[in-house]
């Protein structure tokens, strides 16, 4: 997933349906330092396009962050071209140093297949924080939301160019599968492609427990950015 066709029409589409970018780093921004006032390093995990990372490098006086799909990375790089974002998975990465706020947004997290590969990303998220920094994770949606056959369709319009994506959800296993088709047309025609998403219904205790193993605690705030809610945790 996430390869150079999507990542090209990836905001397109959120932002007509209203995702606000800026709005929900700053909301973060706010969780973050009412745990960690003097927080002023921020590192982005699954950091996508950078689209929360820009919001991110206004509030912080140091910002990175972390992609693993080439395509979205290039992206952030042609955004922030002063950031680093460094190549890495989730489930694995040492950039050699901490911060006081790692974030991980936009139900990234679930496209980790197993709960030990959970256990394992926040166990590296919270190993780059300093003692007393703060852990921000969106889950993907817990099995009790899950909708089977559920449909989603949206259509942006941006710059010349036409976006339109239909989603249908079916239960794999525990994990929602999406199968999501693009219909795109800007003045060198129409193309159209499919991408399957495969994301994981972890359980609110498991991530709870991912957090408690890392050495966080760990609070579950339901509601915003998404509807999905967020999990706050502080390295002790």
């Amino acid at each position: 997933m996430y390869g150079q066709e999507l990542a090209e029409v990836y905001e397109i589409f959120y932002r007509s349906r209203g995702k606000d970018w800026p709005a929900e780093a700053a909301q973060v921004t706010e969780l973050v330092r009412a745990r960690c006032p003097e927080a002023d390093a921020l590192l982005d995990v699954a950091c996508g396009t950078g689209a929360h990372l820009q919001t991110f490098g206004k509030l912080f006086g140091h910002t990175e962050g972390l992609e693993i799909a080439e395509p979205m990375r290039e992206l952030a790089h042609h955004r922030l071209p002063e950031v680093t974002v460094h190549p890495g998975d989730m489930r694995d990465f040492d950039l050699g140093r901490s911060f006081d706020a790692v974030v991980c947004m936009f139900c990234a997290i679930g496209y980790l297949g197993t709960v030990p590969e959970l256990r394992d990303a926040v166990r590296s998220m919270a190993r780059h924080l300093r003692p007393g920094g703060v852990l921000v994770i969106e889950p993907w949606w817990f099995p009790e939301n899950h909708v089977e056959g559920y449909v989603a369709g949206d259509l942006g319009r941006e710059n010349g160019r036409t976006v339109a994506r239909i989603s249908h959800s079916t239960l794999q296993g525990r994990a929602t599968r999406m199968e999501v088709r693009f219909l795109v047309g800007d003045r060198s025609g129409i193309r159209e492609f499919t991408e399957i998403d495969v994301l994981t219904l972890f359980t609110k205790d498991e991530y709870t427990a991912a957090f408690t193993d890392a050495g966080c605690t760990v609070e579950y705030l339901p509601g915003d950015p998404t509807g999905r809610g967020l999990f706050v945790g502080v390295r002790q």
